[in-house]
């Protein structure tokens, strides 16, 4: 048996011999809608029209995330931004810039100041036992229970698991 498809315009709706499905590029990207040979001129002119206008115009880029927080970091400094540094100089009666790079002299008498501070150094923690304290807190050995697979209220233990 056979079928015949009856085309519908997606614009109006209406229906007719000359409607067919007509792709069109806009922006990059192709699309396609179902339209007779009137609503097809109409495209062609809303077309033509949002060209020109496209090349009378500019695009505007999103704007960027700040870079000021990156560069109020030092790589000389761990731990202190340049504004902890300008505070503490101003404390100390130095004179320091409200922007802009911070003097060396003034940074390294910061450092003088707060050896944690320096980044050239190995890390502070490391000789204080904060990573010792961390290993400490797992256990050297794993629970029979938890190694043959059984959990608590089960009665069987669980097969073992393939590696992956």
């Amino acid at each position: 048996m056979a079928q015949k498809v009856i085309l519908v315009d997606d614009l109006d709706h209406s229906e007719g011999e000359d409607v067919a499905r007509r792709e069109f590029p806009l922006l990059n990207r192709t699309f396609a809608i179902d339209l007779s040979d009137a609503n097809q001129q109409r495209l062609d002119e809303a077309l033509a029209f949002i060209e020109t206008v496209l090349e009378n115009s500019r695009e505007v880029k999103q704007a960027s995330r700040s870079k000021k927080a990156a560069a109020d970091v030092s790589p000389r400094l761990r731990g202190y931004t340049a504004t902890d540094v300008r505070e503490w100089a101003r404390e100390q009666g130095l004179e320091v810039p409200v922007r802009g790079k911070v003097p060396d002299e003034v940074v390294e008498r910061f450092i003088v100041a707060h050896p944690d501070a320096d980044a050239r150094e190995p890390a502070a923690e490391a000789g204080t036992g904060a990573a010792d304290g961390a290993a400490e807190s797992v256990p050297e050995s794993v629970p029979e229970s938890v190694s043959d697979g059984a959990e608590q209220g089960d009665a069987e233990p669980k097969p073992e698991q393939p590696a992956a």
